[in-house]
């Protein structure tokens, strides 16, 4: 009989992420400080396949950093992902060393993604008599699913695996070929790797225009059969979802070949794995990888029938609950939920939470989260309210309706008593939408550890590590133990930061700015804003059609057409063929460098530059901000709400995500007229615009006490005329309009660090003047150089610098 041969090639980064997002709450640190989330999440999905599935044969694939075909007939293929967390960044190495401990092939290949090594080897694989698992949460790879090729989506936070071949992602998607995946796609997009589609078109609609013309290019070829703005937008945006088509087909002809030797599985190598596991503190995970080797499968085998009786669970990355409570205990002899005496209560009849919300009505402070679905754009709904009251005590309460939430009302809105959260804010906001008011004092632990450690990680988890010496529970964020431990510990956490608070001077900043600002924050994000999209598809085509013509304008002056989102194919055209350097910059991946800095040196000599500019900045206001906008606007209220965020920036400065709405453009006309999008929620509405008058300056002349700055805001004279007179030495009715603007660059880049140099690059002097401004400038405003010599003085001796309020900005390596 032929033995099967099994092959299991993993997706390295989509469960990598996986890993991230299962710990962001509550982080796997190790005595060391380090975070070991995502080792140990990855590990334990490897462990889970290789002694469960008991693959033959098995690889992981990795993305690489070179750019691939899609970033040439994209531009902005991925461009809206952010920047990767630190703990994925310092994980990958990490995760690679276990792999390679595994003596387990690592796959990767320039110019190509993970998806495609995997599906071209799948592909070959599957005509050797191998049956395959391609093992990853991304839906897309459905598109190659056959009769001996499975899609293998791994166990996660409570769900089960999932194991899909054609029939199974024929009825996920609602198609009838597993080929109509990538059609699909094409009209849809792909928000997470900013995949276009046709803008308007959903799952529901693009499954139905498939079940009638099949493919994409059918629908656009039979256009005039729509009707309406389904019509409309096929037309308009057909040649894009033949893109996104493109952009969405995973490549089965990698040049990538199946070596059955190399990719057999032969176990663990015990020299090469055992250092690292130790060193990351998994200890007991050691006898799970090496009972895999040796086929013996007690450790992971499903919880037997007296193991269930007793409440084992298996974690999402195949650690049974036992393992994890050894584990939190041997790995860094923390406090845990299993070594500490706890009381946490699922409270689900209404005469109980009537109780309890009286209870919390009796208490000077109570500590609070409230946890929602995963719906994005504001359409979020209430799952359950927790809460805690004193160490060790923990309340769970499943929410079914709004009304179970008003139970709470008077509790949350008595201004007597103390609300404890980690990130209170989303709490609020949650609350609000109910139409609960959270009032009183409040303390989030989050903001507190923010200005504490501004510029340290702020995870629930390692604050719980570093003042209380708890590990908190692995994943399970929704469940009853993890959310009620959450808000004990928050609850614990208070009086530990409160002490820190005081001894640093921050008590004032915490009480009277950071916490007022969260309800402040809070009400904008409810309020949201509004956008005309109709303004904003005119633009969408207004963009386009600007964007067609400079593309033609561009292909006339290089004299031959080519993929201008392309960097490769623009270097190219640049500086081979139109040859418009002589020693032209490359990249690391040997490409022309053709970025914003090396065209704008070009654009006055050169024609062409100046154009591709001009595209790049349609195509980018277009795919970046008329297009994406409205697929943000919430189905709840027809408005975007933004998430503002406190904890970000180790300065103090706000942050805006999801849309970004400090980042609208203003600098070119064309961008400024996407602000005109944002309008009034209604007719007895507006807009008020306000701005101070040259705070920086202002602050500067009162922190420096400097008299001559001080007498001029006094007499409200003009700031930069007055500079320019003094620096040039003229009276102030002489001062020309260049000598003003000169001041002005000198005013603002003085108190920002600007040097001789810098000063010399904005104002197209030489070094020399540059230095001779600031030397002049000093010399009249002698307090704001006293001023900026005791500050440098003051940070090398305390080594941060400290405003007014108590906020500290930490500079360690100034000396």
């Amino acid at each position: 009989m032929t033995a099967v041969k099994k092959l299991f090639l993993l997706d390295a980064y989509a469960l990598i992420y996986r890993a991230h997002f299962a710990f962001t709450k509550n982080p796997r640190i190790n005595s060391r400080g380090m975070n070991t989330s995502v080792p140990f999440g990855f590990t334990n999905t490897l462990l889970e396949v290789i002694q469960k599935q008991k693959p033959t044969h098995i690889a992981v694939a990795f993305d690489t950093a070179s750019p691939t075909f899609r970033d040439e007939l994209f531009a902005e293929y991925k461009a809206t992902r952010q920047e990767t967390p630190e703990d994925i960044r310092s994980g990958i190495p990490i995760v690679k060393s276990i792999i390679r401990g595994f003596n387990i092939p690592i796959l990767e290949l320039d110019g190509y993604e993970a998806d495609d090594i995997i599906g071209t080897l799948a592909t070959k694989a599957a005509t050797q008599g191998f049956t395959v698992y391609m093992m990853t949460p991304d839906k897309d790879y459905g598109q190659i699913v056959k009769d001996n090729v499975f899609l293998y989506k791994p166990a996660y936070m409570g769900n089960s695996v999932d194991i899909l071949g054609p029939k199974e992602v024929c009825e996920k998607w609602d198609i009838e070929n597993v080929t109509q995946v990538i059609d699909i796609l094409g009209l849809q997009g792909d928000a997470s790797d900013n995949i276009p589609g046709i803008p308007g078109v959903g799952p529901k609609t693009a499954a139905d225009l498939i079940k009638q013309f099949g493919t994409v290019e059918n629908i656009i070829a039979n256009a005039d059969k729509l009707k309406g703005k389904l019509k409309e937008r096929v037309e308009q945006f057909g040649e894009q979802a033949i893109l996104s088509k493109k952009l969405a087909t995973i490549v089965i002809d990698v040049p990538i070949e199946l070596n059955e030797e190399e990719l057999a599985y032969t176990g663990p190598d015990a020299e090469k794995l055992k250092p690292i596991i130790e060193e990351l503190e998994f200890k007991t995970m050691m006898p799970r990888i090496f009972s895999a080797a040796s086929g013996s499968a007690t450790t992971v085998s499903a919880p037997s029938a007296a193991s269930s009786a007793k409440g084992a669970q298996l974690s999402m990355f195949g650690a049974s609950a036992e393992e994890e409570r050894e584990s939190a205990a041997e790995q860094t002899e923390k406090i845990t939920i299993h070594t500490t005496a706890v009381n946490y209560r699922l409270v689900e009849d209404p005469d109980e939470q009537r109780a309890l919300a009286e209870k919390l009505r009796s208490k000077k402070e109570f500590a609070l989260e409230v946890i929602t679905d995963e719906a994005e754009h504001f359409d979020f709904t209430i799952q359950s309210l927790v809460f805690s009251t004193e160490p060790g005590e923990g309340y769970f309460v499943p929410v079914r309706q709004p009304d179970d939430v008003r139970v709470f009302a008077a509790a949350l809105s008595d201004e007597r008593i103390i609300k404890v959260a980690y990130n209170i804010k989303s709490s609020i906001l949650a609350l609000k939408k109910v139409g609960v008011e959270v009032r009183g004092a409040q303390f989030d632990i989050l903001l507190g550890h923010y200005l504490i450690e501004p510029e340290a990680s702020h995870d629930l988890g390692i604050i719980a590590g570093q003042y209380l010496n708890y590990q908190l529970l692995a994943g399970g964020q929704t469940a009853k133990d993890p959310a009620c431990e959450r808000v004990d510990i928050a609850l614990q956490l208070k009086q530990k930061l409160n002490k820190e608070l005081e001894s640093r001077r921050q008590s004032l900043l915490m009480r009277d700015v950071e916490m007022p600002l969260v309800d402040v924050l809070a009400a904008m994000e409810f309020e949201g804003v509004k956008v005309d999209e109709d303004t904003l598809k005119w633009m969408s085509d207004a963009l386009r059609k600007d964007s067609e013509a400079v593309q033609k304008d561009i292909y006339q002056l290089a004299g031959t057409e080519f993929n201008i989102g392309s960097p490769k194919q623009l270097g190219e055209v640049l500086f081979d063929k139109l040859k418009l350097l002589d020693k032209a910059k490359k990249t690391k991946t040997g490409q022309y460098a053709t970025g914003e800095d090396v065209l704008l040196k070009l654009a006055d000599d050169h024609e062409i530059a100046k154009k591709i500019l001009e595209y790049r900045e349609y195509e980018k206001l277009r795919s970046t901000y008329v297009d994406a906008l409205p697929r943000m606007v919430s189905k709840t209220d027809v408005r975007i709400h933004t998430d503002y965020r406190q904890a970000v920036a180790a300065t103090g400065r706000l942050s805006s995500n999801n849309p970004n709405l400090q980042n609208i453009p203003i600098r070119t006309e064309k961008g400024r007229q996407i602000r005109s999008a944002f309008v009034a929620r209604g007719e007895d509405y507006l807009f008020m615009s306000a701005d101070y008058s040259q705070i920086e300056l202002r602050i500067a002349a009162a922190f420096a006490k400097d008299q001559v700055m001080i007498e001029a805001f006094r007499n409200k004279r003009d700031i930069h005329s007055t500079t320019a007179a003094k620096v040039f030495k003229v009276e102030l009715d002489k001062v020309t309009s260049d000598m003003r603007r000169k001041a002005k660059e000198v005013n603002f880049g003085i108190l920002y660090g600007s040097t001789a140099f810098g000063l010399s690059q904005n104002l197209g002097i030489s070094r020399t003047e540059g230095g001779e401004m600031i030397e002049a400038y000093f010399k009249e405003f002698p307090g704001i150089k006293r001023y900026m010599d005791d500050s440098i003085n003051y940070a090398r001796e305390k080594e941060y610098v400290e405003t007014i309020l108590g906020r500290r900005r930490y500079l360690r390596d100034i000396n």
